[in-house]
């Protein structure tokens, strides 16, 4: 985290956070939950051990009928959470609970345009910014077309964060740069999210040749596949801001036998984790 002026953060919590995680020389843990897996009352359980445990930033997932940056594993929890019922109404107020017991704690919504423009972009950024939302990670708004978003957007103070490719260009990267007001989202794997047992050595390549392009404007922060001490160890090591972990969280969730035990098990991964935050 070397360097790092966060020139480019609107979100005073967002800002606040990557501010005092490098005084304390600890990389952000960064931590996404599919909003209704397995209930929405259950989400705000782990959601409340994941950040009593250690996470910096949570994304709040707002489930899709068609997550196209998403594997099989997060795809599954969508598709149990929507045959549950749940709505992005029930998303927003479930953002609003936890923001009242979390007042410090940055919360993103991920989700896809199609919930946000089925409702009415504007009046969807309005009620989640009075939610308590910090921002939004939206994976299929391409960058080039997301002017209206990030002017309401930006309006609202909410961040706008995008998704960096291994194999984007400088050009694109730069474009990114100036729309993004939260952090980059690196990517770090070719195709959709879900554990993988190993980083490739284009990851970690990637990470060091982004953050020497960022010069310190935007925090990144990476994710896809990431799931164990070792590989956050590597991904820190070789200079990122962020840890962003997803399905490991969802599987997590998946293999409890109990409300019970998937709190106790989220808890002892989450700590285990946080040891290699450390830079």
């Amino acid at each position: 985290m070397k360097n790092l002026n966060i020139d480019g953060l609107k979100s005073s919590r967002i800002h606040d956070t990557f501010v005092d995680l490098k005084k304390q020389k600890t990389c952000a843990l960064i931590c996404y939950v599919v909003a209704g897996y397995p209930t929405i009352q259950m989400s705000e359980k782990i959601i409340t051990t994941l950040i009593e445990s250690g996470v910096d930033i949570i994304e709040i997932g707002i489930p899709f009928s068609d997550p196209i940056a998403d594997g099989p594993v997060i795809q599954s929890a969508s598709y149990q959470s929507l045959t549950n019922g749940t709505t992005p109404e029930m998303c927003i107020k479930l953002c609003s609970r936890l923001r009242k017991k979390f007042p410090k704690t940055p919360i993103l919504f991920m989700t896809y345009a199609n919930i946000l423009y089925g409702t009415g972009i504007k009046k969807f950024l309005t009620i989640s910014k009075k939610s308590g939302a910090d921002g939004f990670i939206l994976p299929d708004i391409p960058v080039d077309e997301s002017a209206d978003y990030i002017k309401l957007a930006s309006d609202l103070d909410l961040s706008t964060i995008f998704l960096v490719s291994p194999n984007i260009s400088n050009d694109r990267l730069s474009s990114i740069i100036s729309k993004t007001t939260g952090f980059i989202y690196l990517v770090s794997v070719f195709g959709t999210t879900g554990e993988r047992k190993q980083l490739e050595e284009y990851t970690i390549k990637k990470i060091k040749e982004v953050k020497k392009y960022v010069r310190g404007r935007l925090p990144v922060s990476v994710g896809f596949g990431i799931g164990t001490l070792e590989q956050v160890r590597t991904i820190v090591a070789a200079g990122a801001d962020g840890i962003i972990i997803g399905s490991k969280i969802i599987k997590i969730i998946k293999d409890g036998k109990n409300q019970k035990e998937i709190l106790i098990n989220l808890e002892g991964f989450i700590k285990h984790i946080k040891i290699g935050c450390k830079i």
